[in-house]
């Protein structure tokens, strides 16, 4: 199988690409990215002699270059490639617009235009809005985002549900609740406590602190990609989660806690337009029908994170610099030709 991975050197991308090669070491596949600020190879070191890995860097908006990487045969096309921090979205909206909603419509042409046999969309569950105090997302719920970002990835998946109605391209959609792992960009939650909390930097907490969120580490995500990949039914949607629902402040002393950190470095900060008060996912489908289960709780996964900032130092530093840029540079510049043919 020949796979063409949109957004590989992000950190779900990146962590994909590992679990694809490592489990399947007879599959071919196409990282392609555009490398934004939050692309970075550095989350793919080792791989670059890999013969059955091949990077292109490039933008999903770019039809001619998309149509080229899709006309040397391509199975299945995974798009992680998205603008994803809704602080961001509210400031520069337009950007989300041109990489979430255009290039996947992009992607969805050229997979039809070159008979990809599947399509999937990684999306998320803040399509769905926000929750009250009980109940949980089904793959029913009516989409009512409430950020820029997340308008824009609710508009991505109409486009992928239209391309599979209107022209039966083979597309599935995945919606996910908040992941955390290793090599997730220090902008989001948790590496930004845990890398701030190293530094002894106050940790900002938006408002009150008693948003809710589920969570699930970034690996279980992978293994539902996995099973989605390989068993899915083409034209459904299902929703991932970890079952791990926690409010930010108590995922913020969990941290603090665990790296014996004092909680005076908590700092309420003004809450952001539009914060969706509570998420969760209700993944019956997925565990029903592709045997779905998580492998990992929340404080496992959490401590092994935390180990890994902690053993990582050289990464996130590199990151905060932004000397990570020049990986891309020092191991694939020279090489750039053989990876855009």
């Amino acid at each position: 199988m020949k796979l063409l991975i949109t957004g590989g050197a992000g950190f779900i991308g990146a962590n994909f690409v590992r679990h694809i090669l490592e489990t399947y070491p007879d599959y071919k596949l196409i990282n392609y990215d555009k490398l934004t600020y939050a692309g970075n190879l550095e989350n793919l070191a080792g791989l670059e002699d890999n013969r059955n890995y091949t990077f292109v860097r490039g933008d999903i908006a770019d039809r001619k270059q998309v149509g080229e990487v899709m006309s040397a045969g391509v199975d299945v096309v995974l798009n992680f490639a998205a603008e994803s921090h809704v602080d961001r979205s509210l400031e520069e909206a337009a950007v989300f617009i041109g990489t979430n909603v255009l290039g996947t419509q992009v992607l969805l042409e050229a997979a039809l235009k070159h008979k990809v046999d599947r399509f999937i969309q990684i999306s998320t569950d803040e399509v769905y809005g926000s929750l009250g105090p009980s109940g949980s997302f089904t793959e029913k719920t009516p989409l009512s985002p409430n950020s820029p970002y997340a308008a824009t990835k609710a508009a991505a998946d109409l486009m992928v549900r239209a391309y599979f109605e209107s022209f039966s391209v083979q597309a599935i959609i995945t919606r996910c609740s908040n992941n955390y792992g290793p090599y997730q960009f220090p902008e989001k939650l948790i590496p930004l406590f845990i890398t701030n909390a190293l530094e002894n930097i106050p940790l900002p907490v938006y408002g009150d602190g008693l948003y809710i969120r589920d969570w699930i580490h970034v690996i279980d995500h992978c293994r539902a990609l996995d099973l989605a990949l390989h068993r899915g039914k083409p034209g459904e949607i299902y929703n991932i989660g970890g079952g791990s629902e926690r409010t930010n402040l108590e995922i913020t002393k969990l941290i603090l806690k665990h790296l014996k950190k004092s909680e005076s470095l908590i700092t309420h900060v003004k809450d952001r337009p539009g914060h969706d008060r509570r998420y969760a996912i209700d993944c019956s489908k997925i565990k029903e029908e592709l045997g779905f289960e998580t492998s990992m709780t929340l404080e496992k996964g959490l401590k092994q994170t935390m180990d890994w900032y902690i053993q990582n130092r050289p990464w996130w530093e590199k990151v905060r610099s932004g000397e990570y840029r020049e990986y891309y540079h020092r191991h694939y510049a020279d090489r750039e030709k053989t990876f855009e043919r």
